[in-house]
């Protein structure tokens, strides 16, 4: 069976969001995760017992909103079969641009960085060797630019709430990503994607 790494952030609840959507839940339900990394922003306990009842194995870094966690770390690196997984939430960082967030996974010494930002919006890409991953916001919570009415959403664009999930075997990383997202009818459905990654290898022996 998979070892499972759920990675969420940007949930805010109830500042600006109820609650996980039921279609995550149901796919979060206990047994199926193996460890989750939190990107900071869980500003709930109801949610954060949620979270453990999903999986013991709770990873949490401390987030822009998270004033009251003085104790949680900025950053945490966890390792999986051959891979280094380093997480933050960002917002130390003077930017996200790929050169930024290339120079903090050489910092952390990690083949692969989930951060989020507060853009509340999936992304992810691979960057000098590099696999990067932001799992958006598993709420749907507006942003600080939507408040602001400044240019970090489109008018009359809504966050996708998402999350991600990652297997990794080895030197190979698979990520899922799973969004919810509203059909032309107004209906909801978990849309999910897949990514690849693998972690270059040296050759050995080479003269």
């Amino acid at each position: 069976m998979a070892f499972l790494i759920l990675v969420i952030g940007d949930l805010h609840i109830p500042d600006r969001a109820l609650d996980i959507p039921p279609k995550f839940k149901k796919l979060l339900s206990p047994g199926k995760i193996g460890q989750t990394l939190c990107l900071g922003n869980l500003t709930d306990r109801s949610t954060y017992d949620y979270l453990r009842s999903v999986t013991p194995n709770l990873k949490m870094v401390k987030g822009r909103t998270d004033v009251e966690a003085t104790s949680l770390p900025l950053t945490q690196v966890v390792t999986h079969g051959a891979v280094r997984v380093g997480f933050l939430e960002g917002f130390t960082l003077v930017s996200d641009e790929p050169d930024v967030l290339l120079a903090e996974a050489v910092r952390l010494d990690v083949d692969v960085l989930c951060w989020s930002g507060g853009t509340h919006r999936f992304e992810c890409f691979e960057y000098m060797d590099k696999f990067f991953v932001n799992p958006g916001s598993a709420t749907g919570a507006f942003t600080t630019d939507w408040l602001a009415g400044g240019e970090g959403m489109g008018d009359g664009e809504e966050v996708v709430p998402s999350f991600c999930l990652m297997d990794v075997q080895g030197i190979s990383l698979t990520l899922y990503v799973y969004q919810l997202r509203k059909g032309e009818n107004g209906a909801e459905n978990v849309a999910v994607e897949k990514v690849t990654y693998t972690k270059p290898v040296e050759p050995t022996g080479a003269s």
